[in-house]
C-alpha cells in the first residue's frame, strides 16, 4: 500500500515480528477472547491477533486505512473473524461482552485512551498497549514515585511492563523508545460506590496540583485541616509527606473518609 503514515493521527506503524509477539503473549489469548484493537493502522498487529485465534474489532479513525483493512482481511470480515470500523477510539462505546483491549495506542492520545476505558463501566478484562517506554515505566512506579497516572491505573489493575520495544521496530521511526505495558485483573472493586470513585480522583489531582508543595498544603485548600491531620495521624503520614511518597492504599483510605464526611 502506498501510505504516508500522517503526523497528525500519531502514526508509527509496528513493524517488528518480536514485539508483535510478545504483545499478542501478554494477552494470554484464547479463541473465545474478543479483542478491542485500537489504531490498527495497516494491520500489522491486526494480522498477529486472529492468528492466536480471537476475534478482533478494530477501530481505525482514518478512512483511507479502512478501506485498506477491509481489502486485506476480506476473507477474516467474511467469516466475522474481524470487524473494521470506522471511528475514534475516544468516543467509541465498548463492547457489551467481555473483551481485552490490545493496541499500538498513538502517544498522544494514551493517557486519554486509559482513563477512559479504565474507568467505563464496560472496562475490559485485560490491557496490553504499546506505549512511549517513560509512561510505562512511570505507571509501573519504577522510580519509587507515585503519580496520577500510576495511582490511576493501579486502582483499576495490575501493571507490568511486559516486553521492551525499540524506536527501530516502527516506521517511522520515533525518537523515543517504547514498551508493552500490560494491565491485568481489571475491575472497579477498590471503591466502595461512585461517590469514592469520584472522591479518590478528585483527592490526587488535588494532592498533586503542586508539586513542590507538602501534600497538606494542597488539600486544605479544599478539605479541612483538622481533619486532614487526624487522617495522617491515623495512617502515619508525617504532615511534610509529598503526594509521590504516599502509597495508594492510603489514598483509597483517605479518600474513603473524604467522601463518607461530604
Amino acid at each position: 500500500m502506498n501510505y504516508r503514515p500522517k503526523k497528525s493521527l500519531g502514526q508509527n506503524f509496528l513493524t517488528s515480528l518480536p514485539a508483535r509477539a510478545s504483545i499478542v503473549e501478554a494477552g494470554h489469548l484464547a479463541q473465545k477472547d474478543l479483542v478491542l484493537e485500537i489504531g490498527p493502522g495497516k494491520g500489522f498487529l491486526t494480522e498477529g491477533l486472529l492468528a492466536s485465534g480471537a476475534h478482533v474489532i478494530a477501530v481505525e479513525k482514518d478512512g483511507e486505512l479502512v478501506s485498506f483493512l477491509c481489502e486485506r482481511f476480506a476473507k477474516e470480515t467474511a467469516s466475522q473473524k474481524l470487524s473494521v470500523v470506522e471511528g475514534d477510539a475516544l468516543t467509541l462505546e465498548p463492547p457489551h461482552t467481555s473483551y481485552k483491549l490490545i493496541a499500538n495506542i498513538p502517544y498522544y492520545i494514551t493517557g486519554a485512551i486509559l482513563s477512559r476505558f479504565l474507568s467505563h463501566e464496560r472496562k475490559p478484562t485485560h490491557m496490553v498497549v504499546l506505549v512511549q517506554k517513560e509512561l510505562a515505566e512511570r505507571v509501573t512506579t519504577r522510580d519509587g514515585k507515585e503519580s496520577i497516572l500510576s495511582l490511576a491505573v493501579k486502582v483499576y489493575g495490575t501493571a507490568r511492563i511486559a516486553h521492551r520495544v525499540s524506536a527501530g521496530s516502527f516506521f517511522p521511526k520515533p525518537k523515543v523508545d517504547s514498551a508493552v505495558l500490560s494491565i491485568e485483573n481489571i475491575s472497579g472493586a477498590n471503591f466502595r460506590d461512585e461517590d469514592h470513585e469520584l472522591a479518590f480522583f478528585t483527592l490526587i489531582k488535588l494532592g498533586f496540583s503542586h508539586k513542590r508543595k507538602m501534600l497538606i498544603s494542597n488539600l486544605k485548600e479544599v478539605y479541612a485541616e483538622k481533619r486532614l491531620l487526624t487522617l495522617f495521624k491515623e495512617l502515619s503520614l508525617s504532615e511534610k509527606e509529598r503526594a509521590e511518597n504516599v502509597t495508594l492504599e492510603k489514598w483509597l483510605y483517605i479518600s474513603l473518609v473524604l467522601s463518607r464526611s461530604l
